[in-house]
């Protein structure tokens, strides 16, 4: 079973215009199985088959001539070369939809795209499922908890895979075939130590000193491997809210992991029932609501402006999305009763805001009722749509 992406209208919307279509995302997201169904009538070639990739390297011109239009090029970015082949196509034929590029190493492959093929390309980004995806295919569980300790991978969900088997392999991939690429390779075990202590930051503010200590390495070591947790969509980061923008980069942001799954793999859960009794649960919860914003808004197209509020006076709003008119503020709570003073700081933070506000609390309650100024979701039903457009 083929389970439907909202992301499908995006790449149909970009199929129209571009002549070649950009997919990234993390592995098992399920970048080759959409291509594949959405493409039918084009050739697939994998630059991940060893083969495949020998003859690429060995004879290009030849290689790029039998492969010249139609063609789903997976991770496209072990092949330098394709990317100035198809600037000299395209640029001749700009017919929409000619070749699709995929890849999980997304900073080799938009390093790649922006050199050769900028303006060109239409970049789409892939994650896990977001909550609407799984419960329009009645694969969301009932329990929060089951569903941040799995995950939402989609073939962990679809096939019924143990999480620990999954997320071991899945780890394991990860590290040989991407990080492999990027650090040497005598740093492995200790990047693994290091994402580990990542995990025990989720939902939490990032403190780079901690980490360094923690994981036996310095400071400008741990920037540059968060970014390469980024570029290869493991985890992202989250900016306070500042009203002069260029201050939000010089604040400390908030680390969260695309999949809460993992999350819950590298801290050593074995089972959902185990999640109640930690004492980070509310940060998990958290995470999952946080990347789940993130995750539908990339697969609908629509622009991250994500970031969270906190003050001198400690006031925090744990997501804030700003438009030119309006904000909205989301609070996320991991109980399941509503209790007076919840919304206390939503009220008091909005406010003080220099334009009109829509106030949500996501919580694992039922009850989805106005209380005072503050809309009641229940996180299995929470849309990002119009608190977010």
């Amino acid at each position: 079973m083929l389970i439907p992406r909202r992301i499908t209208v995006l790449l149909q919307d970009l199929g129209t215009f571009f002549p070649i279509l950009s997919l990234t995302g993390p592995r098992q997201a399920g970048k080759t199985t959409l291509l594949r169904h959405l493409y039918p009538g084009y050739r697939y070639v994998s630059l991940e088959n060893p083969t495949t990739l020998s003859q690429a390297l060995d004879d290009p011109e030849g290689f790029l001539r039998e492969y010249d239009d139609r063609v789903i090029f997976d991770e496209a970015q072990r092949f330098p070369e394709l990317f100035s082949y198809l600037q000299e196509v395209v640029d001749l034929d700009r017919r929409p939809g000619r070749f699709v590029l995929s890849g999980s190493q997304n900073f080799l492959l938009r390093k790649n795209i922006s050199q050769s093929l900028a303006g060109r390309v239409g970049v789409a980004k892939l994650l896990p499922l977001d909550i609407a995806e799984m419960r329009r295919a009645g694969l969301l569980p009932e329990s929060a908890w089951e569903a941040v300790y799995r995950g939402a991978y989609p073939e962990l969900i679809e096939r019924g895979y143990r999480a620990t088997r999954f997320y071991d392999s899945y780890l394991q991939t990860y590290l040989q075939r991407d990080v492999m690429e990027l650090i040497n390779f005598s740093n492995l075990r200790t990047f693994e130590r290091f994402l580990r202590i990542c995990a025990t930051f989720a939902g939490q503010a990032i403190n780079l000193s901690k980490i360094a200590k923690e994981a036996g390495i310095s400071v400008p070591t741990v920037r540059s491997w968060l970014g390469i947790l980024e570029q290869s969509y493991v985890l992202f980061q989250l900016s306070p809210y500042h009203r002069n923008r260029g201050k939000r980069l010089t604040k400390t942001p908030k680390l969260y992991f695309y999949d809460t799954g993992l999350a819950c793999h590298l801290l050593g859960f074995t089972a959902p029932e185990e999640l109640p009794q930690y004492d980070r649960k509310g940060a998990l919860f958290e995470n999952m609501i946080v990347a789940d914003a993130h995750k539908s808004c990339l697969h609908q197209g629509r622009p991250l402006r994500f970031t969270f509020y906190r003050d001198s006076r400690k006031n925090e709003v744990d997501l804030v999305y700003e438009t030119a008119l309006e904000a909205s503020l989301w609070e996320i709570k991991s109980g399941r009763r509503f209790r007076d003073g919840m919304t206390t700081v939503l009220d008091r933070v909005a406010a003080s805001w220099d334009r009109p506000t829509r106030q949500y609390l996501i919580y694992r309650g039922e009850d989805e009722v106005l209380k005072g100024k503050t809309q009641l979701v229940n996180w299995g039903r929470v849309e990002w749509g119009g608190g977010v457009s």
